[in-house]
């Protein structure tokens, strides 16, 4: 440019010698439009690689997790980095990978990196659709093997005798959740094995059973990436998928202590059943689980005995006393009962158990509990009034703010329920320009008003 404006016009080789330094330093970050679909700008593409992109041996190795530091070279030990998994409907599982350093060949055998060998039989190059079969694969080249179980995205393949691991590449995490179920009955199976292949194929989709809702959850970037995975599936597996806003998965404690007997006694001819527990419950601080306490003497209640009314309690705890959702940080001490040597047995003391959490239920003061997120939110600095208000008009708590330059990251607790349809509301408030992140802090409780909504809700879903 200097050349330029002192009247002098560059030649072409001073201006790619100029722009390849500056992409191998670093220091010039080439943007290129193009269109796959159209066939817009794909040989430009092609060509400004070829010219100004840097030479694989001009560039260092990537960053290592482990192991000593080496050269890129044509010659000496391989370094490569498995990057993605594809399934492929008439060849089976294949695993891509970039050669960082040497040069990998057919039948060979490389090391992975965590543990294990693989021979690089029927190595192949893909362009597009279509396999072809190469003899080696030089430093910078992308190559493919196919069934291979053991490989998987973010592996090192290696020579043997080399002790370098890449850094695997760290994936942004989930941030939008969809509730995923077949539209057909017949389609589980066909579902399940579909989902497992997504699940390899792109690291940044989770598949997940949630026991609580009994749902199944499919998460991801972003909605936009979760329905073109769906359609994915819909594609290449024959297979619709309804998707719904997941449940949020409630939990419930207690604010208060009390006593309960649970007494369970029946007899209809023959051996009956008969248990006694004298039960002391007691909340707990805020995320420590729930505790059995046996204090038993004398012999109240057998040994043997006494585990089946911890079960007991257990069930009755994970079924819910205000609106079904599991009980969570309460002690249920055992303190005293009573026992049959002919009818009492294991069954008896589980529902004597259940009985006991019944009956202490209304005095227990329950309250309903809901998860709580810790969000950050990076936005450009004329949308942070907007956004900040937005936090603040979905129950959440502004924790503080951070930023240079025209980017601001405002860090958060919002409720679960709030955030749900984030995505998209954050992408209308900022033009689509904001990004956020988004993982499970605690659980707090529901304000008063929101609880019984939520109470209500579960009633009309489970009149039962």
């Amino acid at each position: 440019m200097e050349a330029y404006f002192e009247g002098t016009e560059p030649s072409r080789d001073q201006i790619v010698d100029t722009i390849h330094h500056g992409i191998v330093s670093g220091e010039i970050h080439p943007v290129l439009v193009t269109s796959a679909e159209n066939l817009v700008g794909i040989d430009l593409l092609f060509e400004f690689i070829v010219d100004y992109g840097p030479n694989p041996l001009e560039r260092p190795l990537p960053p290592l997790q482990l192991g000593n530091s080496m050269e890129p070279a044509t010659d000496g030990p391989v370094l490569a980095y498995v990057f993605k998994t594809i399934s492929d409907p008439f060849v089976g599982r294949i695993s891509m990978f970039r050669i960082y350093s040497g040069t990998a060949r057919g039948d060979q055998e490389l090391e992975i990196a965590r543990g294990g060998k693989v021979r690089l039989h029927n190595l192949f190059k893909l362009q597009g659709k279509e396999h072809h079969d190469v003899s080696d694969l030089p430093v910078g080249g992308i190559g493919a093997v196919a069934k291979v179980e053991d490989l998987h995205p973010g592996d090192t393949l290696r020579s043997p005798g080399i002790d370098a691991v890449i850094e695997p590449v760290k994936y942004p995490p989930s941030v939008t959740e969809l509730a995923i179920a077949p539209r057909s009955h017949h389609d589980d199976e066909k579902m399940s094995t579909a989902l497992h292949r997504i699940e390899e194929a792109d690291p940044t989709i989770r598949i997940e059973r949630r026991s609580e809702t009994g749902e199944t959850i499919m998460s991801g970037l972003g909605d936009t990436h979760l329905d073109v995975t769906l359609a994915r599936i819909k594609r290449m597996y024959g297979v619709e998928i309804d998707a719904t806003v997941p449940k949020v998965p409630y939990r419930e404690s207690i604010m208060a202590a009390a006593e309960a007997e649970g007494k369970h006694k029946k007899q209809s001819g023959g051996r009956g059943q008969f248990g006694v527990a004298m039960v002391r419950f007691a909340p707990k601080p805020r995320g420590t689980g729930y505790e059995f306490i046996d204090s038993i003497k004398g012999g109240s209640i057998p040994r043997g005995l006494i585990p089946a009314v911890d079960k007991g309690i257990q069930e009755a705890l994970g079924r819910g006393i205000l609106a079904g959702y599991p009980v969570v940080d309460v002690s249920a001490e055992l303190y005293d009962g009573k026992y049959h040597a002919v009818d009492s047995d294991e069954m008896s003391f589980r529902m004597a158990g259940i009985q006991a959490v019944r009956t202490a239920a209304g005095k227990l003061r329950p309250v309903l509990l809901e998860p709580i997120m810790k969000v950050s939110v990076t936005v450009p600095e004329v949308h942070l009034g907007d956004v900040m208000g937005d936090i603040n008009s979905k129950r959440g708590k502004v924790l503080g703010m951070e930023g240079e330059g025209m980017l601001r990251t405002v860090n958060a607790e919002v409720p679960m329920s709030e955030m749900q349809q984030y995505a998209a509301e954050l992408r209308s408030l900022t033009s689509g320009r904001g990004t956020f992140e988004m993982e499970f802090d605690h659980y707090e409780e529901v304000p008063h008003n929101e609880a019984q909504a939520v109470i209500a809700a579960r009633a009309d879903d489970d009149p039962g």
